[in-house]
């Protein structure tokens, strides 16, 4: 099925260069002159490299055939980590590299999305929030509560996130996969 720069939308797959790569984002400009042109910012799915891109509104792209299966997370080891699909027990492997920011949010027992392309492991798609706990967290500074005062704190899998003073070293706390910042307590 042919797609049209002009058709893009964040998240749509398309193979550019014989590789599929996903529009993270995207803007139509159009010049005085000449025809429209599309600003996008894609992210090659085999690499993991992100590129801005321009393209002729017209252009037409081959949608990706991108394949979803749930599985869940087993463990880590040696800077691999190891999910099993639910249905038929495969194991699937990642690598730190692929994984990149993910690792910091993936949780044991977590169910995960997994993406596909042609028959490939290429990424894990996440909840958009996750619940961690805190090992490590700053003191309150006293008499600093009147703004809005963040501090230091670590989770359970290494994440360095700022939090609200009121915040304490055993709490759980809601993070955003998307940028890693804290959105609540549990």
């Amino acid at each position: 099925m042919a797609i049209e720069a002009g058709d893009f939308k964040t998240g749509l797959t398309v193979m550019v260069d014989g590789d599929p790569w996903v529009v993270i984002d995207f803007m139509h400009v159009k010049p005085g002159k000449g025809a429209a042109i599309l600003k996008t910012k894609m992210k090659n799915l085999k690499t993991g490299s992100t590129q801005e891109r321009n393209f002729n509104a017209s252009t037409k792209f081959e949608a990706a055939n991108i394949e979803k299966k749930k599985a869940q997370f087993s463990y880590s080891a040696d800077g691999t980590y190891y999910f099993m699909d639910n249905e038929s027990f495969e194991t699937y492997e990642l690598s730190e590299a692929q994984l990149d920011f993910k690792k910091y949010f993936i949780l044991e027992a977590m169910e995960v999305s997994m993406v596909f392309f042609g028959g490939d492991v290429l990424d894990i798609t996440l909840p958009d929030k996750v619940e961690m706990s805190l090992v490590e967290c700053e003191d309150a500074v006293k008499g600093d509560t009147a703004t809005n005062a963040l501090k230091n704190a670590v989770t359970e899998t290494g994440l360095k996130v700022k939090v609200p003073m009121f915040i304490k070293g055993d709490d759980r706390i809601i993070v955003s996969t998307a940028d890693g910042k804290y959105t609540g307590r549990a």
